[in-house]
């Protein structure tokens, strides 16, 4: 997936979300050029250095959206995190720099599911060796050629039990996991490695995890970490998921209008602003941050950043912050047509998610085309008579729609329930006319 052309990261895009194509492609491009970047030499490759994303728009026009869907589409470091929820350095709260630790642990996880696959073969057979032994435990050691040729005999009878699934119901004795308690959240980044130190001496003593009783089948859950961590090197796996984060890291920086503020309305008591954008600058410029895979430099990491700016301006951004963010591009508000495609194209779109649900209860649910229009209609009415959020307005009309028939779905097991215009207008349509109660209640 590291290597999709921008047509083919946008066509990816278009099956979940709908419209705002000047976004895709600008992401679509700027994730693109990672790769180009890495087919240059190693000297050219240290000047081109990533273009970062600006994205503005309201809420529910699909920002988040798109960042979702891109974490599930790249096998790459990815995170979302509201820039809202950091602090200056100095006041109680993540400082900014913990971003870049998450992604360090992303990449991490990424890094052990690739190597635990290739090495899927070997993690295997040490588990059915444990297992086989713990339900066969070997000769002493001088025992006659005799025994051991039958004990061999019975090992290969049980590989092949072992094989069909056949020991599956027995029970092993194995040692659970042992789970170190982890540094606190908050603490200055030399704390967390002296915690880190403390823990790793204290968990290298002998110390293991209590002896429990286990089906095999369960033993073979549990024995795939150890596998994973006694057949896998520490180092490497560290080594490559920092080259991993250096090299194609993606950290998507959301509401990052909330720490935007004019000299004016600046708040002398709020640690949020300001001084969260000087401590976000040296990052986005590129640092080195210590994390528990090593020091991580952040030149060439994509940062992402999307907002609102209902109550502020991009220029209103320090400076310096405004200029790391080159690529501006601002999402389209949402009208009647794009809320009905919203409601019918994507994949798993809001009405197939209903349908879905009612399947269980052995209810089929239909939608005619009429009262579609009219849904989406309506959530639009809702949207201008008070604050536009967007698509989200959908999850709310829909819920208001079909709250009835998913209470009482039990009574209708087997009946296509089909929803009309009437229908729909019957629920929502008073709602909406009166604007003191689409605020409330829609």
């Amino acid at each position: 997936m590291d290597n999709l052309t921008p047509k083919e990261i946008v066509a990816h895009l278009d099956r979940y979300v709908i419209g705002q194509q000047d976004a895709k492609k600008t992401i679509a491009v700027a994730l693109r050029n990672r790769y180009r970047r890495m087919q240059l030499s190693p000297q050219m490759q240290q000047d081109v250095t990533p273009k970062n994303i600006l994205m503005i728009g309201s809420t529910g026009v699909g920002k988040t959206e798109i960042a979702r869907r891109l974490a599930k589409m790249m096998r790459l470091p990815f995170i979302k995190v509201e820039a809202s929820k950091y602090t200056e350095v100095g006041f109680v709260g993540r400082d900014v720099e913990s971003m870049i630790r998450d992604l360090a642990s992303t990449a991490m996880g990424i890094v052990r599911e690739e190597l635990n696959e290739q090495n899927r073969e070997k993690i295997e057979n040490y588990i059915e060796n444990i297992i086989i032994e713990k339900l066969l435990p070997p000769l002493p050691a001088g025992a006659s050629e005799q025994k051991q040729a039958e004990y061999e005999a019975s090992f290969a009878r049980m590989q092949e039990k072992y094989a069909k699934g056949e020991l599956d119901h027995l029970k092993v004795k194995v040692t659970m996991p042992n789970k170190p308690d982890l540094p606190e959240e908050g603490l200055p980044p030399q704390m967390i490695q002296v915690q880190e130190s403390i823990i790793k001496v204290l968990g290298g003593m002998g110390k293991k995890g209590p002896e429990k009783e286990v089906t095999v089948k369960e033993a073979k859950k549990i024995l795939a970490q150890e596998a994973s961590e006694k057949l896998l090197d520490e180092e490497q796996l560290k080594e490559l998921a920092r080259e991993k984060v250096e090299k194609g890291g993606i950290v998507f920086l959301d509401e990052v209008d909330k720490i935007a503020v004019s000299a004016s309305g600046q708040s002398r008591q709020d640690p949020s602003k300001e001084g969260v954008q000087r401590d976000l600058l040296p990052i986005v410029e590129g640092s080195t941050v210590h994390t528990k895979i090593g020091p991580v430099n952040t030149d060439h990491i994509l940062f992402i950043a999307a907002g609102a700016f209902h109550l502020s301006k991009p220029s209103d951004l320090i400076p310096e912050l405004q200029g790391r963010f080159p690529l501006r591009v601002e999402l389209e508000s949402l009208n009647e047509e794009t809320l009905y495609r919203i409601l019918t194209e994507p994949q798993n779109s809001l009405i197939k998610q209903y349908q879905a649900l009612l399947a269980v209860e052995n209810v089929t649910l239909a939608f005619e085309e009429e009262a579609l229009r009219t849904i989406a209609h309506y959530a639009l009415l809702a949207n201008e008579k008070t604050e536009d959020i967007g698509a989200r307005r959908l999850h709310t009309v829909m819920e208001k729609i079909l709250e009835e028939i998913s209470f009482d779905a039990d009574e209708h097991q087997g009946e296509t329930i089909t929803i009309g215009k009437a229908l729909v207008e019957e629920k929502i349509g008073k709602v909406v006319e009166d604007e003191d109660a689409t605020r409330y209640i829609l």
